[in-house]
């Protein structure tokens, strides 16, 4: 009986252990940081952990379809967190080549409109304060508006960095998710606001 009890126990911790394996893959995607687009905030070789769930999309004409006796009004992808925001650091698949990932910060978020002038960065046509950066560079870009599904991301290091200034905006079923934890090296640790 007592090994029984102990077969028991071992096959259930396996699959707890199982579903929370699977449940930390689907949610968060570690990152190494490769290059220097992101100093100051991120150096090379700063390990992140990236939250994939936050800007997970619902389609909520198929979950309709799926849950009895409820309709949305208007079927549409639904976020199952937030939207990407203005000033969010994100992890995404580069347009140019989906099997290449850039860590960049988003600038300007759909409807946004964005210019920037001598290295001033204006949304709106206001400037934006931006106390992440150490030197600002004098590119001048835009005025560009985005569409609905579009994002402007940069670099926090806008003389060393290729970004949406080089290759366009990007789409949002691009993003893999938002810079959570920088997890190494271990004075580097905390949390990205």
């Amino acid at each position: 009986m007592e090994q029984r009890n102990w077969l028991r126990e071992l096959v259930e911790a396996t699959l707890i252990g199982a579903l929370v394996f699977v449940a930390i893959q689907v949610a968060v995607v570690n990152f190494r940081v490769e290059g220097s687009s992101m100093n100051p905030t991120l150096m090379p070789g700063h390990y992140l952990m990236v939250n994939k769930l936050v800007y997970f999309q619902l389609d909520t004409g198929r979950l309709g379809r799926i849950i009895p006796f409820w309709r949305p009004a208007e079927p549409r992808n639904a976020y199952l967190g937030r939207s990407p925001h203005r000033g969010d650091v994100i992890v995404f698949d580069y347009p140019r080549d989906t099997e290449r990932q850039f860590v960049k910060r988003i600038i300007g978020a759909p409807g946004d409109t964005v210019a920037i002038a001598n290295g001033s960065v204006s949304i709106n046509d206001e400037r934006l304060d931006e106390p992440y950066l150490k030197v600002r560079g004098n590119t001048d870009y835009g005025p560009l508006t985005l569409a609905r599904d579009e994002y402007f991301v940069l670099g926090d290091n806008r003389t060393g960095s290729q970004d949406s200034r080089d290759w366009g905006t990007l789409t949002a079923d691009h993003i893999i998710g938002k810079v959570w934890v920088v997890y190494w090296p271990q004075s580097a640790w905390g949390l990205l606001r």
